[in-house]
């Protein structure tokens, strides 16, 4: 559900997948079918697909409830890679009731961050249980970040970078292309009220053509510094540099083949076992990384 960045992406993890089936692609505009997706059924409404077991939602994360309740309640699993951290609590709590009345499994916020590197910061817990973790993304885009300001009134379209300054501290640089007649002032304003600007220092900047500075890189750079038992001083680094959209792509797809092997209920990644993402057998896997 989605054809955007994140979907594009998906859809080519799950070409690549000796393990799935696209029963099709749920659009705004399903008369417009993109020479991409020749040979895949594209369709407006979820409803006019059959035989789906899980459904990919590569969606804006605030429409994430919305479309997981709708397949939920049609007794469709559902993965998303919702991003807004503070408000993942509160989205597993609604899902899981209707997961559980509708007998299926949904896994939440199954991107890189959060998602994948929230497994690794559990790891590292685990390693050092006290001390402290620092996250640093970027440089690079944050696509959450940059779909939240191209929903703003005037906003042509926008890219938010994300840029480390240390100790899990960032600094949002916010490119806007401004619609002919509206205030960019207003916008910027608008931009830094926003949930996922607020706590962060922002800069908002006016630019011509947003294409002319887009770069879909991220990355990640997390620390642990703690004790282990009694020991001190124990270190630890998990750092990365990848494409944005095509990672949570394909963690979305790694997390579909995941929820079917789940018990009716909802789950962020950090609840799923690793084996539970990787096809095929489990005791292959035993033998070929343990």
């Amino acid at each position: 559900m989605g054809y955007g960045n994140i979907g594009r992406y998906a859809i080519e993890a799950l070409q690549a997948a000796e393990d799935f089936e696209i029963a099709g692609v749920v659009r705004r505009n399903a008369s417009q079918v993109p020479a991409e997706l020749a040979g895949i059924k594209v369709v407006s409404s979820l409803k006019d697909l059959d035989s789906v077991d899980v459904a990919i939602l590569a969606t804006p994360t605030r429409k994430v409830e919305e479309y997981a309740l709708e397949a939920l309640a049609m007794g469709i699993n559902t993965v998303d890679s919702f991003d807004i951290h503070t408000k993942i609590p509160a989205l597993h709590a609604t899902l899981k009731a209707a997961a559980e009345k509708a007998g299926k499994a949904c896994i939440i916020s199954a991107g890189w961050d959060p998602g994948t590197d929230s497994m690794v910061r559990a790891i590292l817990e685990a390693c050092a249980p006290k001390g402290l973790t620092y996250t640093n993304f970027g440089p690079g885009m944050s696509m959450g970040h940059s779909v939240a300001v191209k929903a703003i009134e005037g906003v042509e379209d926008a890219l938010s970078m994300t840029i480390p300054t240390g100790q899990g501290v960032h600094r949002r640089m916010v490119y806007v292309q401004v619609k002919p007649g509206f205030d960019f002032n207003k916008i910027a304003a608008a931009v830094k009220a926003d949930p996922y600007f607020a706590s962060d220092e922002t800069h908002v900047f006016q630019v011509e053509s947003v294409d002319a500075v887009k770069d879909m890189g991220h990355g990640v750079n997390l620390v642990r510094k703690g004790v282990s038992g009694k020991t001190q001083n124990q270190n630890f680094q998990f750092k990365m540099s990848i494409n944005n959209p095509a990672l949570t792509g394909q963690i979305l797809v790694s997390a579909a083949r995941a929820v079917l092997r789940q018990k009716p209920g909802c789950y962020t990644m950090i609840e799923i076992p690793p084996v539970d993402l990787l096809p095929g057998d489990r005791d292959r896997w035993i033998s070929h990384i343990v």
